[in-house]
Order: structure tokens, then C-alpha cells, then sequence
């Protein structure tokens, strides 16, 4: 059984069709992104996959279940989901933002536990914020920021984790470090991910699956050789790119032609 799979899928704002007829289906332990320009859906269909919002027509089904059938309570044990950057307005320490991640695991009256403690320190550990646990969140730098948040969605323990762009303000060191962290829990603990980005080469070299949107529609899923073809990108992007294979890695790699 697929652990996540969305049927005839569709969403709008008002009258302003977003998603269009959307389906397709993930096992566990896959890691796929979602690719398309500006516009075309990608972060609301993490939205729709997280429950944060319902479709107009079609169903998203979490281990065969309708999402609509499941509390919030199971959404977040279940799934996590990482925005592309929360607005720095509460002045939480950043081990009391990565504590908000066992939420779903207490009771309305309980405290913290020590194995919520101890969880929430393996996840700081592993996305190098321990040194500024007890900073302010509305202090760090945006990439400090971001760094809490992934921190906040593993200390969820969730068997989907969706990321909307979560890379964009890390620098290199610890975009290289958490990219390696998402393939060691992938292998490790079967984590099903899914992660939005605009770097169709950081795609490529990451992912098993490529879902390429556009204009709100499924236009391409598949690997990332079958996608990323130099007449995808024309018709999608409408720029000229040169298709060759990443001489470190083997991974299709896109080259634009200016």
C-alpha cells in the first residue's frame, strides 16, 4: 500500500483554480520534489497533503485513510511539515519552538517528558542549533531560524516530512549537512520525504521522483532523467537548457544556455 496518495486532486482560492486533477501516488521511503515555476501549486499542495487545507474535489489518503477522517492529533504524529520561514514575532527559545514538536504525544494537562527532552536534543543535535538553544527564536539569523524549524518537524517523528523550499536559507555548510541528515532518516528510519525547491539540480542529485507542475497541473512525474529533459524545460520554464550527466554523482544535470 502506498503510504500517500492523492486522487483526482483539486483546489482553489475563491474562484481561482490552484490544482487541477492531481494524482499520484508515493511509497514509503521515497524521496520526491516537487519542481515548477512561480505559481503552479507547489506549496499548496504540501497544504493539502499536511490537512492545513482540504481540497475542492478528490481526496489525499495517508496509509489508505482520507485525510478529512483524521484528527490533528494524528495528522501530527504522522506528518510534518517545514515552511519555507516563520515569522520571527514570539520571543520563544529555540529548544522551546523544537519542544512544540512533541505536542501531538502529550496529553491536554501533560508535562514534558524526559524522552520529549531527550528527542527534541537528538533533533537540535542533529541539525547543528544546540549551541544557540537557548537564544532567543526572534534573534537568530534567518538560516538559524530555519535550522530550529526542521529541528521542530523531526522531533515530530513523523514517517512523512514535507519541505516547502527549507534549504533556501541555510548556507552551504548546512544545506550540505541537512541534505545528508534527510538521506541517512530516509535509509535509516524509512522517512518518506517531500520537498519543494526551485534548484532542479539539487532535485536531480537528491530525490528518487520528480513531480514537475505546471499552470496547477501534474505535467511530468517520473525520475529525474525522464523529467528533466531539455523539451520539458522549454515548454515548462521557456528557456533553453543543455541535458548531461553530473560527472561527481551520475545525476542528470540541467545547464541553462544563455
Amino acid at each position: 500500500m502506498s503510504i500517500l496518495c492523492t486522487q483526482n486532486l483539486s483546489f482553489r482560492y475563491t474562484d481561482k483554480p490552484v490544482l487541477e486533477d492531481i494524482s499520484f501516488g508515493l511509497d514509503r521511503a521515497e524521496i520526491v520534489a516537487v519542481i515548477g515555476p512561480n505559481g503552479s501549486g507547489k506549496t499548496t499542495l504540501l497544504k493539502l497533503i499536511n490537512a492545513t487545507l482540504f481540497p475542492f474535489s478528490g481526496r489525499v489518503l495517508i496509509e489508505g485513510k482520507d485525510t478529512r477522517q483524521w484528527t490533528r492529533r494524528e495528522i501530527a504524529r504522522t506528518v510534518a511539515i517545514v515552511p519555507q520561514e516563520s515569522p520571527a514575532i514570539f520571543p520563544f527559545f529555540a529548544e522551546e519552538i523544537v519542544m512544540m514538536g512533541r505536542f501531538p504525544y502529550r496529553g491536554s494537562l501533560a508535562f514534558e517528558t524526559r524522552a520529549d527532552y531527550r528527542i527534541a536534543r537528538e533533533a537540535m543535535a542533529q541539525t547543528d542549533c544546540l549551541s544557540f538553544a537557548r537564544r532567543r527564536f526572534n534573534e537568530l539569523s534567518a538560516g538559524e531560524r530555519q535550522r530550529v524549524l526542521i529541528a521542530r518537524a523531526l522531533a515530530q517523528e513523523p514517517k512523512i516530512l514535507l519541505l516547502d523550499e527549507s534549504t533556501v536559507f541555510l548556507d552551504l555548510k548546512h544545506q550540505a549537512q541537512f541534505l545528508s541528515l534527510l538521506r541517512q532518516l530516509n535509509r535509516d528510519s524509512h522517512l518518506t520525504v517531500i520537498f519543494v525547491t526551485h534548484d532542479v539540480n539539487l532535485a536531480s542529485q537528491n530525490a528518487d521522483k520528480l513531480l514537475l507542475l505546471y499552470k496547477g497541473e501534474k505535467y511530468a512525474i517520473g525520475t529525474p532523467a525522464d523529467v528533466l529533459t531539455a523539451r520539458n524545460m522549454k515548454e515548462v520554464y521557456d528557456v533553453d537548457v543543455g541535458i548531461d550527466l553530473n560527472p561527481h554523482d551520475g545525476s542528470t544535470r540541467v545547464t541553462l544556455l544563455t
